[in-house]
């Protein structure tokens, strides 16, 4: 199976530099416009299934590729952002501010730190890691995944078998990555964005994980 790993487009959230984890937090006008861009630079592409996290800015890039192949997106539960807990809606000076004591363990991205009211990094990656396998056991020969900066980096390191300490993988909004599963896992591309610079509407400032 070919799987392409797509992030969603830029959200308000992310136009803000605020952390959102699981807040359903719509898409931007121009994260609408990358949806589009998704759109064309998977135009050539036969899909045969489309899985999106059900988070608004998820489901929204989802949408015009969907509706481009005549598909139905199949909403995965497990495809969600990781849970931020207390940081939700902050952005980070004001988490270092307010939580100094769980910021520290955060930035030293300790993998089992559970941000208070949410999940911890590991959780993430087992979450992601069993959404990947759960949809590879399919019978499908290409599919696109919809979801997040931090659950498609999290379930990649993790389906890699990386150390904890190594976290190698940043994805730009509305980004595409290719992962292949023929009884092994192969990742062919990572962070593809020339569909976005053909379009003109790449962001450097979109270049992060939640």
């Amino acid at each position: 199976m070919l799987l392409y790993l797509i992030r969603h487009g830029e959200s308000l959230y992310n136009r803000e530099g605020r952390i959102q984890g699981q807040t359903d937090v719509e898409m931007s006008d121009f994260g609408l416009r990358q949806a589009d861009a998704v759109v064309q630079g998977m135009d050539s592409i036969e899909l045969d299934a489309v899985f999106s996290s059900p988070l608004k800015r998820a489901y929204q890039t989802a949408v015009p590729l969907a509706q481009s192949k005549q598909l139905t997106i199949q909403v995965q539960q497990d495809l969600k952002e990781i849970n931020v807990g207390a940081f939700a809606g902050l952005k980070w000076p004001e988490v270092t501010q307010r939580f100094p004591e769980h910021s520290a363990p955060w930035e030293r991205q300790d993998m089992d730190f559970v941000i208070p009211g949410g999940e911890s990094r590991r959780m993430l990656q087992e979450r992601g890691v069993r959404a990947l396998q759960e949809i590879s056991k399919l019978p499908f020969e290409k599919v696109a995944i919809v979801a997040h900066g931090g659950l498609l980096c999290a379930a990649l390191k993790g389906i890699l078998q990386l150390p904890d300490q190594l976290n190698p993988f940043s994805l730009f909004n509305a980004s595409i990555s290719r992962l292949v599963w023929d009884g092994r896992w192969q990742v062919l591309t990572l962070n593809q964005t020339e569909h976005l610079v053909k379009a003109g509407v790449v962001n450097e400032s979109g270049k992060g994980n939640l």
